[in-house]
């Protein structure tokens, strides 16, 4: 049992994973429910411990990060995230309505009339920027509310900042920022233990997700899985053809970036597969003072494979009642998805207020999105992938741009647990 233990642990984490998900795919069919029972306590502690760690290594690392920075990259760091955002969200819904044109998922299909399903109300955008300033602190933390944690870690940072920059009282701000480094140091250290059981939890959620959905139902509608999964493969080429333009080295970035993808794909959930993509940047040797703004806030309002899901859906919806979108359909779903994806950030159920939304606007039955919710365990799986993989992508887009390297993990970013 020893040698045992002692191979899990010098096997690459992105090996345990990969083997995890395969192993998880063949129980959860063989299985079904039964092991989705069994299985389930597993799946959710490594979920727990997963957001266990959100807040403080989003508060230390950040707080961190901008105290190694400049004081005017914060400002000209924020504005081309939201470039970035908002571009690769809109291209992220026209490869998905391209691919689904193409391919033409729900032709032939009949619509229930009786389908009903529950959308939670859309609380717009500008509830989603004053969710950024929390009203209190202490319940924007017991909530795990990114955006105010965020805002705070930022505002206190940036004093920090200037505290270690006064003449008087310089020597206080560097104990505090000491103290503060010390805090992310153990954080990362506590991580390095939960990254031992992430494959153990990825098998367990995998199986579970695969158990309850069964075989049929993923053959049922496999035609819109198979489509959302060629829109997503396309948006990968896109990012790889984005960071070659920047000069990232694909290889290195893709070692790196694998673990926190596999992660996200299993858990379906980018604010808990955080502490993985931090980690994930940390090895690719992103500056801090990028990543530790970029990560968190992308977790919470960059959703590119929700845009691709939002377009896939759509023209998933208008070919079930016969009626093809037009180009003036597509072009007002390009408009209102990519503000949706931008604006339903950290509601619950968000995929379907997103999709709701967009269909209200153009006229698409809401009945649909019933339809839909039979596959939505296994097309949030590859969304959230995709999610992630974004953030990272535009983390080293800008760290690029912003003359700092991205892509060379040095020998001493790699450790036992990689």
């Amino acid at each position: 049992m020893k040698a045992l233990w002692r191979g899990y642990l010098n096997a690459s984490l992105i090996l345990r994973v990969s083997i995890a998900l395969v192993l998880g795919v063949i129980v959860g069919l063989v299985g079904g429910q039964t092991a989705a029972d069994w299985l389930a306590p597993f799946g959710d502690l490594l979920l727990r411990l997963l957001k266990f760690l959100i807040v403080p290594i989003v508060l230390f690392t950040l707080m961190v990060g901008i105290n190694q920075g400049e004081r005017g990259s914060l400002g000209r760091t924020g504005r081309k995230l939201l470039a970035y955002y908002v571009v690769t969200s809109a291209l992220a819904i026209i490869v998905g309505l391209a691919v689904a044109t193409l391919f033409e998922p729900g032709s032939g299909m009949t619509l229930d009339q009786n389908a009903r399903i529950d959308v939670p109300e859309n609380p717009g955008f500008v509830h989603v920027l004053l969710s950024i300033v929390p009203d209190n602190i202490v319940s924007a933390f017991a909530e795990v509310n990114l955006l105010g944690i965020i805002f705070t870690a930022i505002v206190f940072g940036i004093a920090l900042l200037m505290l270690r920059s006064s003449e008087r009282q310089g020597e206080l701000g560097e104990r505090l920022y000491r103290v503060i480094e010390a805090l992310n140091e153990v954080t990362l250290r506590v991580m390095g233990g939960v990254l031992q059981y992430v494959p153990i939890g990825v098998f367990a959620i995998v199986a579970g997700t695969v158990g309850r959905q069964g075989l049929n139902t993923i053959l049922s509608l496999g035609d819109m899985v198979a489509v959302l999964y060629i829109a997503l493969a396309v948006q990968l080429v896109i990012y790889a053809v984005l960071m070659g333009l920047f000069g990232v080295r694909l290889g290195s970035f893709f070692r790196e970036a694998r673990t926190p993808m596999a992660t996200a794909f299993a858990t379906q959930s980018s604010s808990g597969t955080l502490p993985l993509t931090l980690d994930a940047a940390r090895r690719l040797q992103l500056p801090r003072s990028i990543y530790g703004v970029s990560l968190p806030l992308g977790a919470t309002i960059n959703m590119d494979g929700a845009a691709i899901r939002i377009a896939i859906s759509a023209v998933f919806a208008a070919n079930v009642i016969g009626a093809p979108l037009d180009l003036t359909s597509m072009l007002e779903i390009v408009v209102i998805g990519t503000l949706t994806s931008i604006g339903t950030a950290g509601v619950p159920g968000a995929g379907i207020v997103m999709i709701a939304t967009v269909f209200t606007q153009v006229g698409l039955p809401i009945e649909t999105v019933a339809l839909l919710t039979s596959i939505d365990a296994l097309v949030g799986m590859g969304c959230t992938a995709l999610n992630v993989t974004g953030d990272l992508v535009g983390t080293a887009i800008i760290s690029r741009s912003e003359g700092r390297s991205a892509g060379r993990a040095g020998e001493a970013a790699v450790d036992s647990a990689a």
